[in-house]
Order: C-alpha cells, then structure tokens, then sequence
C-alpha cells in the first residue's frame, strides 16, 4: 500500500484528503505543520506530498529545495489559496510535481496523486530558477486563468511548441512572452512577428532573410526573424494570415530543424522554439484550403485556448487594480471604482476584451478628478462605447445585404440596354462601382483603421493601400 504525506493547517482539508485518498487504497498521514512533514521525509516516510504553500510554522516553497535534494523521486502536490501566476510558475521553479489552486476538485487531486506514484521516477521534473520580472504578466484567479497558469507552467522546461488561440485582445503575446521570460530560453532572445502586419510577398524575407539580390531592392545580406530569435524563442502571431509559401518553408523548420534564405542555397541549422498565436479558427482555414493541416498539426503540439473577459468577469476587480495602479506609476492620481461600478463592469460583454479594459481604466484614471470612480461614470463610459460600435457596425452592411446590393446593382446596370450588350469594358466598370463603396464602408467601420479594413475584407494591406489611392478615397489619409 502506497503511503501519502498531507500537510494542512485546515482540519477540515485534512478530514476530506484523508478520506478520500483512504478509499482510494492510501494509507495517509495528516499535519498541521511544516516542522512535522519534513521529520517524516528526512526519516524516508511517504511515496507522495500533498502539501499547502503557507502554513504557520513555515512556507512549503522554501521546503521544497530540501525534499528534492534528500529524495529526488518524491513527488510533492503543492495547493495554495494565493491563486496567482506567480504560485503557479514558484511551485515550478522548486519542483513540485503539480500545483493545484485551492479550492481544488477533489477527483482531479486523487487522480493526479495516481498518475504521480505510477510514473517512472525518473519522469519526476528537475527544479529549475528563474529571475521573475518586476511585472506580473498575467492576472486573475478564476478557473479559467488557473487552469492557463498550471498548463504554462508544465511548458516553461519544455521546448514544446505551443499554439495559442483566443479572441482579439485577451493576451495571446503576453502569453508567449511570460512562456520564454520564465522558461529555460529567458536568456536568449523574444522576438514577434504579425503576420496581418506584413505585406505577404514579404513574409518569407521577413521571416527567414535574403540574400543579396535576391530580388528587386535587396541590396544588401538580410538577417530574418529565425536568426534574430537564435537560442530563444518566436513568437508567430496571427498564424492564419501566413500564406501558402511560407507555411510550407515553415513546416521544413519544423520537421528538420533548418531553413534557407530567400535567395539562398546553403541549409542553415537553427535552435529556437516556437510559439504560435491566432484569433481565427485553423481548421475553418484547413477546409477553405487557406493553411496546411499538416503545419497545424505541427504547431499544436500543446493547444492552449485564452478566454474572453466575458467568460471571466471575476477577475474584472484585480484586473482594474493593476491597471489604476500601473496608471498611477506614470504619474496619474491613484484612482478606485466602487463595488456598484464593478458589478456593472462585471456584467459588461467586452468585445475588445481585457485591452479594452485597460483603455477604459487608463481613459477613467487620466480624465476624472474623484478618487473613486461612480457607476454613472462607468454607465455613461460603456453607452458611448456601445454606441461607437453600433455605429461602425451599422457602417458595414450583412454579408446578405451587400449580396443582394450588388445584384440589384447589375440588374439595373443590365436593364439600361435592353437586348443590346453592353460596352466592353463591363467587368472593371462594374468592380469600381461595387469596390468603392465597399472599401470606403469597411474604413467607415474600422474608424479608418487601414490594417483592421484589410483584414475584413481579406486583403493585402498594400493592395488596400493602392486601391485608396487608386479611387481618391482621401478622407482616410493618415489611418492605419
């Protein structure tokens, strides 16, 4: 029979581990305290560790180093009230087998403690330090951040490739960042690339470099992305947007670890690890035949899925607090909201997510004078939002709308000459009088946003450009 340390210094957690990991064929020992726990493990007692981080008599993080150095095949299931990232990425550093945020799913604990004591030994996980950087990179104690927390810290060791997905502003490169900044590669370089952000005959120069005449204006050696981000880490965001060319020089990266350079011809080996993010569905995309499955199914070795803010909405007050406080550090006044305005902050949808958050508090810390902020600030600061939307949306006509616009468009057109054909030239005719309108209608609706329009309507950002120009649409000057 397998014997399990517990050490809590609640008796009612120590009732209910005790029953349960007795049912399930344990012979267990409860503790209140550290000094007891560690006479046990010097002493050589137990097969596993269940243990609270903060107990009175001492802290279980700084316990951890002395377990893995007298018995390294101990695995120890560290749990603790103070939910954060930083508890998460801790019970990494020191060697805890798992970390679980309390309160904890007692079904999950007890399978978690099995799936420990049938692992080979020598698959427990070595400790590892780090220093943490000043700022915390990520924030929340829901489930749903837990849960993000304990997968990131399983992949800090590993050089495992990891694809992020979630909505538009809920942290995807924050993310990737806090993956190298306390992973085993924070010593090598970050370096991000989008790839909505980049003319798509250039990403291939972009990301793996050009030779010398390469092509027409490549006057000089180019270093791409891949050699930036030697010995550390790339991060590839909007993924979907890569076109076909490129995915498939990727795809060479990642199954035989090299590349050449646009224009070149010798293999260059390279070691850095990858970190893919996007905001669209990558399988809608393998079906519209616009991304490689077998890219996909590279990069998703570990899949990791970023909630929005609305499937989050308990993290909204800790979120708002660093933000004012993050206000008040480049010289704001310090700023709070009352629990009247958070509720109403709770019950909000938030389409832009947590970036729309933090320009809402950034927006309240900079604007009003009162040290506490009202619910009828926050009421009339969420209507104009809403009202700014709906009128960008309304802007931009449905899909059907604008199908059945250009119908009625050409039957006019075509009715004008009865049985006679038309002059030649129809199609360009046609396409200005359908284009224009739409280009200036998806400006309209992403506030002159060049990059946003481009990727609504599913076009190059230059070819955007050149069209604007192309048609005189000069109201937008200076947007994107």
């Amino acid at each position: 029979m397998t014997s399990i340390l517990v050490a809590d210094d609640d008796a009612a957690i120590r009732t209910v581990l005790n029953q349960a990991l007795s049912r399930a064929g344990h012979d267990v020992r409860v503790t209140s305290n550290v000094e007891t726990l560690w006479r046990w493990v010097s002493a050589g007692e137990g097969d596993l560790v269940i243990t609270d981080v903060v107990m009175p008599d001492g802290n279980a993080f700084d316990l951890l180093p002395r377990i893995r150095k007298a018995r390294p095949d101990l695995p120890v299931v560290a749990m603790s009230a103070q939910n954060t990232f930083m508890t998460a990425i801790r019970a990494s550093e020191v060697g805890a087998y798992e970390y679980l945020p309390k309160p904890f799913d007692l079904t999950e604990l007890v399978n978690i403690v099995g799936r420990a004591l049938s692992e080979p030994k020598s698959n427990q996980k070595e400790s590892a330090t780090a220093e943490a950087p000043d700022a915390l990179p990520l924030i929340g104690r829901s489930a749903a951040m837990q849960e993000i927390y304990r997968l990131l810290a399983r992949m800090m060791q590993t050089d495992l490739t990891v694809m992020i997905s979630g909505e538009s502003g809920t942290g995807k490169e924050l993310v990737a960042r806090a993956l190298h900044e306390y992973g085993r590669r924070r010593k090598g370089p970050f370096v991000a690339i989008n790839m909505a952000a980049i003319p798509r005959d250039l990403i291939e120069s972009e990301l793996f470099g050009h030779e010398k005449g390469a092509f027409t204006g490549a006057q000089a050696r180019s270093f791409g992305r891949f050699e930036q981000a030697e010995g550390g880490t790339l991060f590839l965001d909007e993924i979907g947007d890569m076109p076909m060319e490129a995915q498939t020089r990727l795809l060479r990266v990642l199954q035989q670890g090299e590349y050449t350079t646009v224009g070149g011809r010798t293999p260059i080996r390279t070691d850095v690890r990858i970190v893919a993010a996007t905001n669209k569905d990558p399988r809608m995309l393998i079906d519209q035949g616009l991304f490689r499955e077998d890219l996909f199914y590279r990069l998703n070795v570990v899949p990791l899925r970023l909630p929005p803010l609305r499937e989050r909405a308990e993290d909204i007050p800790d979120l708002v607090r660093h933000f004012f406080a993050r206000a008040e550090q480049e010289g704001l006044q310090p700023k709070r909201i009352g629990s009247e305005g958070l509720d109403r902050l709770k019950s909000y949808r938030w389409p832009g997510n947590v970036r729309e958050l933090e320009n809402l508090v950034r927006r309240l810390a900079a604007l009003y004078p009162q040290d506490e902020i009202s619910a009828e600030i926050i009421e009339q600061e969420l209507r104009a939002a809403g009202a700014l939307r709906a009128s960008q949306q309304d802007a931009l006509p449905e899909e059907t709308t604008l199908t059945q616009a250009v119908e009625q468009h050409l039957q006019r057109y075509f009715g004008q000459f009865g049985d006679q054909l038309p002059p030649a030239g129809l199609y360009q005719r046609v396409l200005a009088d359908v284009e224009q309108p739409l280009l200036i209608a998806a400006l309209t609706a992403t506030g002159g946003n060049q990059l946003k329009a481009a990727d609504l309507l599913g076009l190059n950002r230059n070819t955007l450009r050149k069209k604007i120009r192309d048609y005189g649409i000069n109201i937008y000057r200076g947007a994107g």
